[in-house]
């Protein structure tokens, strides 16, 4: 595989050039601030457990890999745009779990291995389930590749409901999130289809809306930790 092969799936990327893609570069600020005020609430609450920083490092990290995939564009940048994205959503279930739920650690670790065998299900039998799987590598995904956030979005309605339906306190801040999240793929699914109409393209809205719903789960769990028990 050539990592330094070029990937151009925006509107707004015309050409090849470091910033090509200006809206979508710097609208990645969205994910360091998010970051950012999770550490300042955290310190004020004198949080400083190694998980709670382990979550606000990776929000940092989502949005410094997702800067260089909109400026270099290479399918190595891409590493850096998934790789924390997933890593964040995988430690802020497992973390949430343990400090809202207050589940012991070993039933979370079958919980996940769980998680990890229907993930691999999944993923073996998706191609047989989606006809788009048969089309040539060149071709668009119909849904702009937002197909990949299909677990992320029935985790979070999931959470959302049974955080509904045991009334926790944290139950508004998920649904604010899980909301933000629905109308954030929406506009990213919509981006390629939308460039005749809009050329800066909607993409700069995807990370502008998760920045905001990674920033809810962060003060939801910051917020609502009690921090002389941890888990």
């Amino acid at each position: 595989m050539d990592w330094h092969a070029p990937v151009d799936i925006y509107c707004e990327r015309t050409d090849p050039s470091f910033w090509a893609e200006p809206l979508n570069a710097v609208s990645n600020l969205s994910f360091i601030l998010a970051a950012l005020w999770a550490g300042v609430e955290a310190r004020r609450r004198a949080l400083y457990w190694p998980s709670i920083w382990l979550l606000i490092c990776l929000a940092a990290m989502i949005g410094i890999g997702s800067f260089l995939f909109h400026t270099h564009a290479t399918r190595w940048a891409a590493l850096t745009d998934v790789v924390p994205i997933w890593l964040f959503v995988l430690c802020y279930a497992l973390i949430s779990i343990a400090h809202l739920g207050g589940v012991a650690p070993r039933r979370i670790a079958a919980g996940l291995a769980g998680l990890i065998a229907l993930g691999v299900a999944l993923w073996l039998i998706w191609p047989a389930a989606d006809p788009a799987a048969s089309a040539p590598a060149d071709s668009p995904s119909r849904f702009n590749g937002s197909e990949q956030y299909l677990p992320a979005v029935i985790a979070m309605l999931i959470w959302s409901a049974v955080a509904l339906w045991m009334r926790h306190r944290v139950r508004w801040w998920f649904v604010a999130a899980t909301a933000t999240f629905i109308l954030s793929l929406t506009l990213r699914t919509t981006d390629m289809a939308l460039c005749d109409v809009w050329p800066y393209g909607t993409h700069l809205f995807w990370h502008l809306l998760n920045g905001t719903m990674i920033a809810l789960l962060l003060q939801a769990l910051i917020r609502n930790t009690n921090k002389e028990v941890e888990p």
